[in-house]
């Protein structure tokens, strides 16, 4: 028997292990959304600035973004079961700290250690599910995967929204603490520990590739996360990380390239399916939490709605995405192409920004969104299996959980790149749509004229003299160009992230037909 075929599981085995990496990946991605429905709570107890909060959130990226390459490396060093339960553990400590923390730069530290526990989680999840599996059935492996991964983000604010409107903050934190014990002991258990690759002495580790990995990924992440708040290149701390970035970026491949033993194996991108599954998976990040971030943004600065309410009008698109995901996966086990699903996934993902983009108005309501989301699932079903398998198919199996790493990353990365443009966007935009909108309004147009004495006259008939009911008129009809403009905006973004899965479709169709067909011979030595 090979390595391979030892570490693949079956029956009652096969379920605890799965279930067991899925919920580590639940925990891990939840907590990257949890926390933005408790801000304020955050900041009334802990008397902090929003500037301040805000690096609850970044410094939990930061750290995310920084162990995830990393990952395959460290479970060669101690065993991928040992590091799968140190990160669990480390996980589940923090959360606890997190939830006792006294004052805000001691969560924001805590965050950080959270971050490097659960940036592993995710990607040695998908590693081991993958390996637990046999190859063939690599497909429903990914599908089973998926679930967890595309749920996640969605479930955040809910459950958040229902901690803070029943409990406290600390209870979005103390929530992961029985899931991490269970979830320790089941992989100390059931988890078993591939023997490829081997350990390094202290005088091989890739210590310089470290130092230019966290410069690289650090700096990049932390540019995303606050360019916008800080004005992007207006602010020298951001000219100063984003030259960092590029100069960590640019060692760090010198670095990989060169060294014998690289804490990343930069070579695993020679093959095909992987340097290709990297870009679209960095596409998928882009879409998936690009529009996980704005639907709620829109729904609660437009609609008036709270965090918890907005949060729950994702379900039903992540519902769908999770029933389509075994049907797809066993698609791909009757051997329908993926670059087939794929388009067909880019194609559909589309059709819902396009679809957004001409039915938001600044009275579009609940209603309107329910078949809309609907179609989102369907989109994001389709792409994020056949994407995976692609990636890691025709992978030996020690370079799994080099690929899996990669792709993670790049889905980190996408998302964050997503985030940041929107936000950046929105803001930029907000102020070209608003004044265009008042070269359109003039006292001299009869329409403007009407608008503002009917007004005027609803506001003297609750009380008000005639020059603070005027006063009171043009001031909602400011208000109203405000949120014209900000939907106008809003628009535009769900356009240009449709626009951008549009252009992929032609790249997708061209990737050669055997392209990611798992090769049984290569994954069982």
């Amino acid at each position: 028997m090979s390595e391979a075929e030892s570490l693949v599981e079956y029956g009652w085995k096969r379920a605890v292990i799965t279930i067991t990496a899925i919920l580590c990946a639940l925990l891990e991605i939840i907590d990257t959304t949890i926390v933005n429905v408790a801000l304020n709570d955050m900041q009334g107890n802990l008397g902090a600035t929003m500037s301040e909060l805000g690096w609850v959130i970044t410094a939990y990226a930061i750290a995310n973004v920084i162990i995830v390459p990393m990952t395959s490396w460290l479970s060669q060093q101690f065993g991928r079961r040992n590091y799968f339960a140190a990160s669990i553990l480390i996980f589940t400590i923090s959360s606890f700290l997190c939830g006792n923390a006294n004052g805000i730069w001691e969560l924001v530290l805590f965050r950080f250690i959270q971050g490097l526990g659960g940036g592993a989680l995710l990607v040695t999840a998908q590693t081991i599910i993958t390996e637990t599996f046999p190859t063939e059935k690599r497909g429903m492996a990914q599908a089973i995967y998926g679930m967890g991964v595309i749920v996640g983000p969605t479930l955040g604010p809910p459950l958040g929204g229902y901690f803070i409107d029943n409990y406290s903050w600390p209870y979005i934190f103390y929530i992961n603490i029985p899931v991490g014990i269970a979830a320790f002991f089941l992989t100390l258990q059931f988890v078993k520990s591939p023997k490829y690759g081997s350990k390094r002495t202290a005088k091989e580790i890739d210590w310089l590739g470290i130092i230019f990995l966290i410069l690289a990924v650090g700096s990049l992440q932390y540019v995303l996360e606050k360019g916008q708040e800080e004005d992007w290149f207006a602010n020298g701390s951001i000219i100063f990380f984003s030259i960092t970035a590029f100069l960590g970026a640019y060692l760090f491949i010198w670095r990989e390239l060169t060294y014998e033993f690289p804490i990343v194996n930069l070579r695993v991108l020679k093959n095909k399916n992987l340097s290709v599954g990297a870009i679209l998976t960095f596409v998928l990040g882009f879409g998936l939490f690009g529009s996980t971030f704005i639907i709620p943004l829109y729904t609660q600065s437009i609609m008036g709605w709270t965090a918890t309410q907005a949060g729950l009008l994702l379900i039903p698109s992540s519902l769908t995405t999770g029933l389509m995901l075994p049907i797809i996966g066993r698609l791909l086990q009757r051997g329908v192409s993926q670059k087939y699903l794929v388009a067909g996934g880019f194609t559909i993902f589309f059709l819902y920004s396009l679809w957004a983009h001409n039915l938001l108005t600044p009275s579009t309501g609940e209603e309107h969104f329910f078949w809309l989301l609907i179609v989102r699932g369907l989109g994001l079903g389709l792409l994020f299996v056949p994407i995976t398998t692609l990636s890691l198919s025709s992978l030996k199996p020690q370079e799994i959980g080099d690929g899996a790493a990669f792709t993670g990353m790049m889905r980190q990365l996408g998302g964050s790149f997503g985030i940041a443009l929107i936000t950046t966007y929105i803001s930029r935009q907000n102020q070209v749509h608003r004044s265009d909108l008042v070269s359109h309004l003039s006292t001299i147009k009869l329409n403007v004229q009407e608008r503002i004495t009917a007004l005027t006259h609803s506001f003297m008939s609750k009380g008000f003299s005639f020059d603070r009911a005027r006063e009171q008129a043009l001031k909602m009809i400011d208000l109203s160009v405000n949120k014209q403009a900000t939907v106008l905006s809003y628009m535009d973004v769900f356009l240009g992230i449709g626009l951008v899965f549009l252009i992929c479709v032609p790249f997708v169709l061209m990737i050669k037909k055997g392209a990611g067909k798992v090769n049984a011979s290569a994954a069982a030595h």
